[in-house]
């Protein structure tokens, strides 16, 4: 294959950019392909985002024809969730080291028609249950802002990756605050959108809490890459209101005076850390320059009974996958004796013998513990827990009738140092820790309501402090409008981590 060399200027533009350029014939979707490759060798030993590469059937790609696609010949990176066939999947797990799927999901298909190159896959804690990124398989990813801070989790890969200038988006997915939370630790704009928007076969779980896009540099990319992918699929649970017109039109166009709400105080009446509290007193500040009706509030929200509730569904991920690890080996001649076991002896039979073989734990203590956990938990209390969520998500729907946005911080606190979330500490401690940490976001998921984190602040230590805005069921085009107008006011396009380095 002949050498193509990189773009020179490909940091300079976002996606849209890059794929407009291509459209014109100024660029070739090889040059582009190559200045990814060329950023991801050299920053990518000290960040450690990519965990898979796929450089070679890239190359090939943006070696043939050019898509029709509005992203034609623009790289991309898959979060290693997300199922392609024949692909290599971890899920951030030492257990499924070797799996390959044997389907696509939709929204990976709708990329893929979008145009974008896929170059390999980003880093991500093991099921994607924690917000910061450090899996025993693959190791911790930095945050390229500092080296001895996490990106956030789970969508930390693909963050570290768009923050250090490898390539403009990457694909990232939201269960609690999975695009938000590391889009705030690495100074990108992260929207999670409703709930149904993007497609979810073939994981249509009845929870609704994931929902896939991208982390991005820019506002336009993102809603430019949701007008490519937004709509449910036949046999989806769950279907967001079509939009009034394209997400992109949205982003360009200032929305009329809003009425915000914001609070610096986290659902249990604590306030924030003290730089994360001046990030959204700024934000509200410039958003009331802009002309918008500013007021201090938040919804009526019980913490302690939201926290409680959403962890009883937090537990059911890593208690399937056990469930679905034992019917297959249950199929086998093996499983007949590890049923004898019960099923709980049963998974510690199975993961002893796969550590023996990786010579690493097949599972992680979070996600032991909580699987654990889960053992204890019937049908009732997690109906329960079902009905306690939907009681909060009307009375978050009440709130929005009387204001169109709500702020709050994304983090309760600046990005937490790698390790600082140790998972070897007592389970309700590391809980209470992470219920700290991680106070705003999931209320997004599981009303199943739009939410974005946008890059207006930096502390003294110059680590990003995004501002987090929740709409209304299905009005991402608010969202954007405001986001966009954010970004003409305060731009953060040039406000970049310098080249990453050992630490």
């Amino acid at each position: 294959m002949t050498q193509i060399e990189p773009f020179a200027e490909y940091e300079q533009h976002d996606a849209v950019g890059l794929a407009e350029l291509v459209s014109q014939g100024q660029v070739h979707p090889g040059e582009l392909v190559a200045a990814a490759i060329e950023r991801i060798d050299e920053r990518d030993p000290m960040i450690n985002a990519v965990i898979r590469r796929r450089f070679d059937e890239a190359r090939q790609q943006a070696a043939g024809p050019v898509s029709d696609g509005r992203f034609a010949g623009v790289p991309f990176l898959i979060k290693d969730l997300a199922f392609e066939n024949g692909e290599q999947v971890a899920f951030g797990s030492v257990f499924f080291r070797d799996y390959r799927a044997d389907t696509t999901s939709a929204l990976i298909e709708r990329f893929r028609s979008a145009g974008l190159i896929s170059l390999g896959r980003t880093n991500t804690p093991e099921f994607g249950l924690l917000p910061s990124t450090e899996p025993v398989i693959y190791g911790p990813t930095s945050n390229p802002w500092s080296a001895d801070h996490s990106p956030g989790g789970s969508s930390g890969g693909a963050a570290a990756a768009v923050a250090a200038g490898m390539l403009p988006m990457a694909h990232a997915s939201d269960g609690g605050g999975s695009i938000r939370i590391p889009a705030s630790a690495c100074g990108l704009f992260g929207l999670k959108p409703t709930r149904g928007r993007t497609p979810q076969r073939p994981l249509s779980g009845p929870d609704g809490l994931p929902v896939g896009l991208c982390v991005s540099r820019s506002v336009r990319d993102s809603a430019t890459l949701l007008d490519e992918v937004h709509g449910a699929v036949h046999g989806d649970r769950w279907h967001a209101p079509s939009p009034s017109g394209s997400f992109s039109e949205a982003a360009r166009r200032h929305p009329t005076r809003l009425r915000i709400a914001y609070s610096v105080h986290d659902f249990h009446g604590r306030r924030v850390h003290p730089d994360v509290a001046e990030a959204v007193l700024v934000t509200a500040r410039l958003c009331e320059e802009l002309g918008h009706e500013v007021m201090e509030g938040r919804p009526s929200v019980n913490g302690e009974q939201m926290a409680a509730a959403f962890l009883l569904l937090w537990e059911a991920v890593p208690a399937s996958v056990f469930q679905l690890i034992l019917e297959q080996a249950d199929e086998q001649t093996t499983g007949k004796l590890l049923r004898k076991l019960g099923d709980w002896r049963a998974m510690r039979v199975i993961a002893r013998l796969d550590s023996r073989k990786s010579k690493q734990p097949a599972f992680e203590p979070f996600t032991w513990a909580l699987a654990k956990r889960a053992r204890s938990t019937d049908s009732g209390q997690l109906s329960r827990a079902y009905g306690e969520l939907q009681a909060i998500t009307y009375e978050v729907a009440d709130f929005l009738e009387n204001v169109d946005l709500f702020l709050s911080p994304v983090l309760g606190t600046p990005p937490a140092r790698t390790g600082e979330i140790d998972q070897t500490v007592d389970l309700d401690d590391l809980i209470d820790q992470l219920v700290t940490y991680v106070s705003f976001t999931p209320l997004a998921n599981f009303t199943g309501f739009p939410a974005m984190s946008v890059p207006l602040h930096w502390n003294g230590s110059n680590l990003p402090i995004g501002s987090h805005f929740l709409g209304r069921f299905g009005d991402e085009e608010t969202l954007l409008g405001l986001a966009g107008q954010l970004e003409e006011a305060r731009p953060w396009w040039d406000r970049r981590p310098s080249q990453p380095a050992a630490s």
